[in-house]
């Protein structure tokens, strides 16, 4: 983000958590990769020490194991077998407890070993008292996602030094998509595993065809089970040192393995349409709720906008991953009594409504990890999103309805000119890309309010009002959070745009009210801004710092190695007002005016009495500068940063006292921020 990018990251992961994006494990099903331990969160896997050390990890997984077995009517048998050294009192905390999803409509967990060896040599297995079986917490108050299950084991008497070794059967029957079935798994490659075995069992099928990628994977034969070869099984075995990679996670947008049964991604599209598209019955006994949300007078774009609303407000999201329920949905009109629902039901109730009065609504299935195109191998395992595509217009318009307060139309950045899976009636092609464009234009506008008393104290109203990527970052941040930790948000906020002071009081508009830009105020006091005990003391405009990215890396030719990207084109304008004591004599810098193809910059500095105006308007307007001209692109960064330092020269003709000078805000400039990329 633009000038914000240091509190989305402090806000959404500290204070309200992991939100709507990416919530929950991407394993759920026997399909898919093997569970880990709930106290193995991602990025926490290794810490980095001396390699001279014994242990570069909290805890080591020193043997994976897992095997999968699949059937010709679709079931599997998934059995995860593991051994992990413990090595520190972190490393007892992040296993202190594992935890496996599951939909108990289908699948089943049993864990038939967990022992701890300790130390000494002493043993004690895991009793069955210690593992419960209890309703994933997000569904606790949605009676109709009661089989969406958790089952954990509690590990008593964990230590470090000892050794952890459990084992875990995942069984699949009857799962809603069946015979069909697939497969998804990627290596560890953080160090964090010493020694993994992955083997898939399945059976070769005269009738369908099992593709998998590779073709021919590599540390790995396959053997054939039978005279009649019934069937196929791969085994690979991949070892790491362990803290050669630690803290060195390499991301990878493909899986190291896929295997499906699906012929194509047509026959996806068709496998889940069919459970997600309404029928036109269950349609047409909606038609006159519908005609309650809106109104037979309504444009088109109204009467969708009211839709939209209405599902994305009123129906609590009930933020399960994608597939919890095995893309089964519930009927549309026990989504409507219920008022809550999943991201597919959500889509299946908006569609059920929307299509009395337009074409089909179709649904669209997107990642946030990595582009997938119509070249992977066809499997529902490689998507974590569902957005919905309107019937109302020729052209294709997106909307996501699992963010309660995301304005009509508008999409996160992390699916905006992404490729998306479409499936739905009349689908003309299975492959769209999200349009990256607001319906709004994207805007910041920041207004400070100040006043400097005699005795060198500070007093500032802070006001934002903006639309866009920072619009919807606020939204989510105010709306998850309790009152009780605004002002905690706004600390945050007025630490990143490089003010200092406490925070007093803060007020934010209704996050629900996406139609009107998001506003926050917050009031803050800072006792010793200045000290008058020299004549001059110098102060910084007080406005927040405008965020550019840094020049891209130059290449071994001297070349820059990259575009320099920009993010989604906004416009932000700052603008403070400073009371000043009476009597106060003031000098101004002068102001600055940039413009580029990519960009532009000004900025006013004014006195007038004992009253400071001070200005900066900056626009992003394209979305990256080509990297033959970072050059240009530094010499305008650099005419942006020069006038971010200009400070203001204050003279009280009475000044007297101690020999200290002041301490403005923004002495030490915050750490640069980074627009997002779109």
């Amino acid at each position: 983000m633009k000038t914000l990018s240091g509190f989305r990251v402090c806000v959404l992961y500290s204070l309200t958590g992991s939100l709507l994006f990416g919530v929950g494990s991407l394993d759920l099903f026997a399909q898919q990769t093997p569970p880990k331990p709930a106290g193995e969160p991602s990025g926490q896997h290794a810490e980095k020490t001396d390699r001279s050390e014994k242990a570069a990890n909290p805890a080591q997984i020193e043997l994976l194991e897992t095997k999968v077995r699949f059937e010709t009517n679709g079931d599997s048998r998934r059995e995860v077998h593991a051994l992990v050294k413990i090595h520190s009192e972190l490393g007892v905390r992040q296993f202190a407890q594992l935890n496996f999803d599951f939909n108990r409509s289908f699948e089943s967990i049993d864990i038939p070993l967990v022992r701890i060896t300790h130390a000494n040599g002493g043993t004690a297995d895991i009793l069955p008292s210690a593992i419960t079986d209890r309703p994933n917490p997000v569904v606790v108050n949605a009676p109709g996602y009661q089989d969406v299950r958790v089952k954990s084991v509690r590990m008593l008497g964990l230590q470090p030094g000892d050794t952890l070794e459990y084992r875990v059967i995942r069984t699949v029957s009857h799962h809603p998509l069946a015979p069909d079935f697939w497969l998804d798994h990627a290596f560890d490659r953080t160090g964090v595993v010493s020694h993994e075995i992955f083997e898939l069992d399945f059976p070769s099928l005269p009738n369908r065809q099992i593709q998998i990628n590779p073709e021919t994977p590599p540390d790995a034969s396959p053997t054939r089970e039978g005279e009649k070869a019934e069937r196929v099984v791969y085994r690979w075995t991949r070892k790491q040192t362990p803290g050669a990679e630690s803290g060195k996670e390499t991301a990878k947008s493909a899986p190291d393995i896929s295997l499906t049964t699906f012929s194509s991604w047509n026959q996806l599209a068709n496998r889940l349409a069919a459970l997600l598209i309404p029928s036109e019955q269950a349609s047409r006994r909606l038609y006159d709720r519908a005609m309650s949300i809106t109104s037979r007078q309504a444009s088109a774009d109204q009467k969708m906008s009211d839709f939209y609303d209405f599902v994305s407000k009123k129906i609590h999201m009930v933020d399960l991953p994608l597939g919890s329920t095995g893309f089964r949905p519930r009927k549309p009109a026990d989504i409507l009594t219920s008022a809550y629902a999943t991201g597919e039901d959500k889509f299946v109730l908006l569609a059920a409504l929307a299509n009395n009065f337009f074409g089909p609504a179709r649904m669209g299935l997107a990642s946030s990890l990595g582009a997938v195109s119509a070249k992977d191998l066809p499997s529902p395992a490689k998507f974590d999103h569902l957005l919905t595509m309107s019937g109302y217009r020729s052209a294709s318009f997106w909307m996501d309805l699992n963010i309660e307060v995301a304005p009509f139309l508008m999409i996160p950045s992390q699916f905006r000119d992404k490729p998306v899976f479409v499936a739905g009636p009349a689908a003309g092609s299975h492959w769209d890309t999200v349009v990256a464009s607001f319906p709004f234009p994207a805007t910041q506008n920041v207004l400070v309010d100040a006043a400097l008393a005699a005795q060198g104290g500070l007093t500032a109203k802070v006001h934002y009002s903006m639309r866009g990527d920072n619009e919807l970052v606020l939204r989510l941040a105010f709306h998850h959070s309790p009152r009780d930790k605004w002002k905690e948000l706004a600390q945050l906020l007025s630490l990143t745009d490089g003010f200092r002071g406490q925070v007093v009081s803060v007020n934010a508009s209704d996050p629900y009210a996406t139609k009107e830009p998001f506003t926050v105020e917050y009031e803050l006091n800072q006792t010793k801004f200045v000290d008058w005990s020299k004549k001059m003391v110098s102060i910084p405009a007080l406005l927040p710092q405008l965020g550019l990215p840094d020049p891209p890396a130059k290449s071994a030719s001297g070349a820059a190695s990259a575009a320099i990207e920009l993010g989604t084109p906004l416009e932000v304008q700052t603008r403070v007002v400073l009371h000043l004591p009476p009597g106060t004599k003031v000098s101004t810098p002068a102001g600055t005016s940039v413009e580029r193809d990519y960009a532009s910059y000004s900025s006013q500095y004014s006195a007038n009495g004992s009253t400071i105006t001070a200005s900066r308007h900056i626009k992003f307007i394209l979305k990256e500068v080509p990297a033959d001209r970072a050059a240009d692109y530094s010499v305008f960064l650099r005419a942006v940063q020069s006038d971010e330092a200009q400070d203001f020269t204050l003279e009280r003709p009475d000044s007297a006292g101690t020999k200290t000078n002041s301490a403005a805000p923004n002495n030490t400039a915050p750490s640069k921020t980074v627009p997002p990329k779109p």
